[in-house]
């Protein structure tokens, strides 16, 4: 089951290669032309061209950039002259960072919020929360982000509308900087987690087992905590999985607004540039991560649930 699994993952990342490749191909813009700007002639245009390699047949560029890629080789910048690998280390960390901090409080959270939701069904306290997720799942990222802008940075100007990390900062003032996309971020992923946790504890709370420990008088957040939200794990580690590879590769919106230099914001000056193997590396971390996790959510969900293994 875990063999296949794993060949599936790397058949999905075959063809996620082969969109991001084709992708690139169909930006619109010359990089040769961007780069020369005002000095652009047809020569030097065709000049550049050539020594970018960007004149051979598509298919064989593919082949190039495969092989290297498998290789570990991510290309050199058409824009700097450098190689990527270099180029994007900071900005990779920056968004694992914010991720990782992000991840630290939404998940936890999310947990006890839908372990109270299935705890005390139909009260108060559930509807309460199910209204607030169902409203908050459905506002965009770059409205919450706006939002926050424009109650904290402008009117109460308690905290920067810009996050920007500068180099031998003190811990503090690096939080500080994360604290504005991290509440962005924790909003947006906060309900989906809470709606399906609760979901996930109250099919468990139906089976035969839970009913006779009720019948027996076992407190309910015994039975919750103990019971239910082990046989509950299954689905929502792969609901965590699902979050974990958004607040990775789905971060674009949120550093754009806030400026935050993370790979969301790389990716999205380099398309300006017709960076193509920036674009290319960028993208395939993304779809190799969320691969990767989704990969390993489906291994831990088969751990705490053999039935799973033996169903495939």
């Amino acid at each position: 089951m875990v063999v296949r699994r794993l060949l599936v993952g790397l058949l999905t990342l075959w063809a996620a290669s082969v969109l991001v490749f084709a992708g690139t191909e169909l930006l619109p813009g010359d990089v040769a032309t961007v780069i020369l700007g005002q000095e652009k002639t047809p020569e030097a245009v065709a000049a550049l061209r050539a020594k970018l390699g960007l004149d051979k047949p598509a298919p064989v560029r593919y082949i190039i950039w495969l092989t290297g890629m498998l290789q570990g080789e991510m290309g050199v910048s058409l824009v700097s002259s450098k190689p990527v690998a270099d180029v994007i280390g900071g900005w990779v960390k920056n968004t694992f960072i914010l991720a990782g901090f992000t991840a630290a409080i939404a998940i936890p959270l999310s947990l006890i919020l839908g372990m109270l939701s299935a705890a005390f069904p139909n009260s108060l306290l559930d509807r309460s929360i199910s209204v607030s997720s169902l409203m908050i799942v459905s506002v965009p990222e770059f409205l919450t982000a706006s939002v926050l802008v424009l109650l904290i940075a402008v009117q109460l100007q308690i905290l920067p509308a810009t996050s920007h990390l500068t180099t031998g900062a003190s811990a503090a003032a690096t939080f500080k900087a994360l604290i504005m996309p991290m509440a962005t971020l924790t909003i947006a992923s906060l309900a989906y987690m809470t709606r399906m946790t609760r979901a996930a504890i109250m099919d468990v709370l139906r089976s035969p087992y839970v009913e006779m420990a009720v019948l027996k008088g076992v407190p309910r957040g015994r039975i919750i905590l103990l019971h239910a939200l082990p046989n509950a794990l299954g689905p929502i580690v792969n609901v965590v999985a699902l979050v974990l590879g958004y607040l990775v590769s789905g971060v674009v919106v949120v550093e754009a607004v806030f400026a935050y230099p993370g790979m969301g914001r790389l990716l999205l000056d380099s398309v300006g540039l017709r960076d193509f193997p920036m674009v290319q590396s960028l993208t395939m971390l993304f779809c190799g991560f969320y691969i990767a996790i989704n990969l390993l959510a489906d291994i831990l969900a088969m751990l705490t649930n053999p039935k799973l293994g033996e169903e495939g």
